[in-house]
């Protein structure tokens, strides 16, 4: 079968959404199907181009068996709620015309956000006549009105008529988890139609020492005695990470206990600006780091950190949530008491859920694990135990696929029927 991928989000990027979009594809492959991505230039989390592609328009890749087709969109230096629009169209555009040049696939497998894909999906679809499947790993018009990104008015009600569009008129619905399932299925969508695609743990995660481990990270940033609470990932408006902010001002009097923030995204330079403003020498930002120096900064880390706003609740789940947990990182998880990263927590026994944007009760949660190594180290072991029962990448991979196929076949022996009978 050959498969079309329409993702805004691919290798090399190495957080959000594009390692398991990579990951898909190319399993998929593996499989013996044909896959041609249409992508843009890589720039996420940190919102520029990465070096070795900024020079460019158009690029042709193959990777892993899989082709990948990078048109150059608009990227803005700094985020706000219209660049983003921009950002998200120019790329919805460029995509199309894109794939609309392309050989007429079997079928097309669209991820979004940006949700404005749903609308390419559909003309493709219609275009080619042939069936497509709907990945959401984040119900954007739900966040951006949950986190009052966006007022209620004739925006938001257009986005919702396109999510609406993009649902009915797909093969197959497929989100991370489900709470997010019953957050579309509560939009009239059918029960039997939407898809369980979850993230997977990479499988270098579970090889993380549980105890011990991490001393050349230690060794190069001068952290040897440190007691080191780590954020990971990108930094947008959803994680609200003023929370740890606070936390660490108020922790100022143990010199023991570091916070860094390690990665990118939307918020970075005015988390940084306030971190400078108030002189938190106890907080450090950091680059994403090359695979096997994250490998060791996980070994390093004493607490990994998961915090949201409070609105957060259904409409995303983290995916480095699966991967602090199989490398056995305690976690505490400053979250809706409600969200599907509380009951993960909860029902793993893997950590601490805090109130959302507290500081007091995050710090009450670091000191409580910074002095008891014992039940960090249980913690660990069963998030970990866990994420090897939950997570395995083989079985989602494998379900997912035969899910995806399972989906768009009967379009497919319809097509080859007409045809049978054209032939004969």
């Amino acid at each position: 079968m050959r498969i079309l991928v329409l993702g805004i989000n691919y290798w090399p990027e190495q957080t959000g959404i594009a390692p398991f979009t990579t990951g898909r594809c190319e399993y998929l492959v593996a499989c013996g199907h044909e896959v041609v991505v249409c992508t843009t230039l890589p720039y996420y989390p940190e919102w520029h181009v990465a070096p070795g592609y900024k020079a460019r328009v158009l690029v042709r890749e193959e990777r892993n068996g899989v082709t990948i087709l990078r048109s150059r969109i608009y990227v803005p230096q700094r985020v706000n709620s219209l660049r983003r629009v921009l950002h998200e169209s120019s790329f919805v555009a460029a995509s199309l015309i894109r794939a609309l040049v392309q050989k007429r696939p079997d079928a097309i497998f669209v991820v979004s956000p940006p949700l404005g894909l749903g609308l390419a999906a559909v003309i493709l679809s219609r275009w080619w006549g042939i069936p497509y499947v709907f990945h959401v790993p984040d119900l954007q018009p739900d966040a951006a009105v949950d986190l009052g990104m966006l007022a209620a008015g004739p925006v938001v009600r257009g986005l919702y008529a396109v999510e609406g569009l993009a649902y009915r008129k797909a093969a197959l619905v497929s989100t991370l988890t489900e709470a997010m399932r019953q957050r579309i299925i509560s939009k009239g969508i059918k029960a039997n139609k939407i898809k369980l695609f979850a993230d997977w743990a990479a499988p270098e995660a579970f090889t993380v020492p549980l105890n011990g481990g991490g001393s050349s990270f230690r060794n190069s940033y001068r952290l040897n005695d440190r007691f080191i609470v780590l954020h990971c990932g990108n930094m947008g408006v959803k994680q609200g990470l003023d929370v740890l902010l606070d936390a660490a001002d108020l922790s100022r009097g143990n010199s023991k206990i570091d916070y860094l923030l390690v990665g990118d995204g939307a918020t970075q330079p005015s988390l940084k600006a306030r971190a400078a403003a108030r002189a938190l020498s106890n907080v450090r930002f950091m680059p994403l780091q090359p695979h096997a120096e994250f490998l060791d900064l996980l070994a390093a880390t004493d607490v990994s950190l998961i915090t949201q706003q409070r609105t957060v609740a259904d409409i995303v789940f983290p995916s480095k949530t699966v991967t602090l947990m199989a490398a056995g990182r305690p976690v505490i998880a400053s979250v809706n008491r409600e969200s599907e990263v509380a009951r993960v927590v909860r029902d793993a026994r893997a950590g601490l859920v805090v109130e959302p944007e507290n500081p007091h009760s995050l710090l009450d949660a670091v000191n409580a694990l910074w002095d008891n190594p014992q039940e960090r180290h249980a913690m660990g072991l069963r998030a970990r135990q866990y994420a090897r029962s939950q997570w395995d990448g083989d079985r989602i991979l494998a379900q997912t696929a035969a899910q995806l196929v399972a989906a768009v076949e009967p379009s497919l022996k319809v097509d080859r029927e007409l045809a049978s009978q054209v032939l004969n």
